[in-house]
């Protein structure tokens, strides 16, 4: 099960966009509600959460979006980075978009590694290489510029557990 955390806050394309890429192939993510079971995304958009923490007797990922103050409100709460470090502890993957890889970089999970997030946020990945792609995969992490990058964040998130990669073609079913 991959749980996607969502913060007052969060950017909505960059959430709805990735598991929608996601449910079409079969695998299972749910909404992580850390503010409550209706989440109100940065341009008013609100989401029913399907649950208020992950389990991780069979998570397989988290997936971070950006937004603000989305971002911070993830970055400070202690379900989500426990889940992080259960994921990076565990050889999980770790996904985040926009904004939200600075979380990522804060801890120093990224150090070392190439990654990508959305301009001006790159303080926070002082130790990694950062590159001009649009979306980058480094082992099991996933990271992402911005909102016009979530379907095909999605789609590499498809490809990470996939073999032969699906993201692709998933994507042209839906005429990106």
């Amino acid at each position: 099960m991959l749980y996607i955390f969502l913060a007052d806050g969060f950017e909505e394309t960059e959430a709805v966009a990735p598991v929608d890429v996601i449910r079409r192939t079969g695998l299972e993510v749910k909404f992580v509600g850390v503010d409550g079971e209706l989440v109100c995304g940065a341009h008013n958009i609100t989401i029913k959460t399907d649950c208020s923490e992950p389990d991780y007797s069979d998570i397989s990922g988290v997936i971070l979006p950006g937004g603000m103050p989305g971002t911070l409100n993830l970055q400070k709460n202690k379900m989500v980075t426990d889940a992080i470090e259960y994921c990076v502890k565990n050889e999980k993957l770790v996904a985040a978009i926009c904004a939200a890889p600075m979380i990522l970089g804060d801890l120093g999970y990224l150090d070392g590694k190439d990654a990508v997030c959305f301009p001006g946020f790159e303080d926070s990945l002082t130790e990694s290489n950062i590159l001009s792609d649009g979306v980058v995969r480094d082992g099991n992490f996933i990271t992402a510029k911005g909102a016009g990058k979530a379907l095909e964040f999605g789609a590499a998130i498809v490809d990470y557990f996939s073999e032969p990669p699906k993201g692709e073609r998933i994507l042209q079913k839906m005429q990106v």
